[in-house]
C-alpha cells in the first residue's frame, strides 16, 4: 500500500491576505484527497531537515515576514530532493523579500499591481481591484493543472511579477497603457507557472488576494490541481 503523502501547511505574516481563512478553504481538499496535514504559524520548521525529508508537499501562504539563512536553506534543500511547493498570490510571491536563496527558489517576484485611475481611488484595497483576463497559454492547456480551464475574468489585484525563464508559464495577464502609469507599452506577466527545482516541482498561481478570489471556480481547480501535482512522486522518494 501506498504510504499517505504528508502535506505542510505554513501560513503567517500579513494579515490582509487572510492567511488562516484562506489555507483553512483547501486543508479540506487536501485531507480528502488522502493527505496527513500539519500546520504551522511560522516557517522554524523550514530548518528541520528530517520534518522536510518527511514531507512531501508545502502549501504555503506567508506574506511578507522574514526567513533566517537556515530556515530558506533548509526549504531549498527540501524541494531539491522532492518536496513539492506551492502557494497563492502574496502569500508565495511576496514572501522573503530579503532572501535571494528563497527568490532564486520560486522563480518570481511580485513588483506591484497597478491601480485605479486616481481620481477614482478612496485609499482603500478596491483602489487596486482591476478587471483584467487571466490567458491559458498553449503550454497550459495541455498541462494538467490548467488542461480544460479557459480563459477567465477576475475584478481583483493583478500582479505584475518579474521573473526569470525558468519558469513554465501556464497562464498570462496583460497590464494595459494608461495614461496615469509610466510603462508605455502592454507588459505581460504570469499569472500561473511551474518550476522544477532539483527533483522537486513548484506551482505558483498569482490570483488569491482574498478567499472570495480563492473560491473562483478557475482558481480554485488550479490552486487544487497544482497541489497535487507538486506532491512528491515516486522517483523523487
Amino acid at each position: 500500500m501506498a504510504q499517505q503523502p504528508r502535506a505542510l501547511v505554513v501560513r503567517g505574516g500579513w494579515e490582509g491576505h487572510q492567511p488562516v481563512q484562506a489555507t483553512d478553504l483547501f486543508i479540506p481538499f487536501l485531507e480528502r484527497s488522502g493527505y496527513a496535514v500539519r500546520v504551522e504559524e511560522s516557517t522554524e520548521i523550514y530548518a528541520d531537515a528530517a520534518e522536510m525529508a518527511d514531507t512531501d508537499l508545502v502549501v504555503q501562504c506567508m506574506t511578507m515576514s522574514e526567513i533566517t539563512s537556515a530556515q530558506s536553506a533548509g526549504l531549498s534543500a527540501a524541494v531539491s530532493a522532492g518536496t513539492g511547493f506551492t502557494g497563492w498570490h502574496g502569500g508565495v510571491v511576496d514572501s522573503f523579500r530579503a532572501s535571494a536563496e528563497y527568490l532564486h527558489l520560486v522563480g518570481g517576484q511580485f513588483a506591484t499591481h497597478p491601480g485605479k485611475e486616481p481620481c477614482e481611488r478612496h485609499g482603500g484595497a478596491e483602489d487596486n481591484f482591476l478587471p483584467h483576463t487571466v490567458r491559458v497559454t498553449d503550454l497550459g492547456r495541455e498541462h494538467p493543472i490548467t488542461t480544460g480551464v479557459e480563459d477567465f475574468e477576475l475584478v481583483t489585484e493583478q500582479y505584475w511579477v518579474l521573473h526569470d525563464d525558468l519558469i513554465d508559464v501556464l497562464a498570462v495577464t496583460t497590464h494595459p497603457t494608461q495614461a496615469w502609469h509610466p510603462w508605455h507599452r502592454p507588459v505581460t506577466s504570469p499569472a500561473i507557472w511551474t518550476r522544477r527545482w532539483g527533483a522537486g516541482r513548484i506551482v505558483v498561481t498569482t490570483p488569491g488576494h482574498s478567499v472570495d478570489v480563492l473560491e473562483h471556480p478557475s482558481v480554485r481547480t488550479v490552486i487544487e490541481r497544482g497541489m497535487v501535482w507538486a506532491t512528491r512522486t515516486a522517483s523523487a522518494s
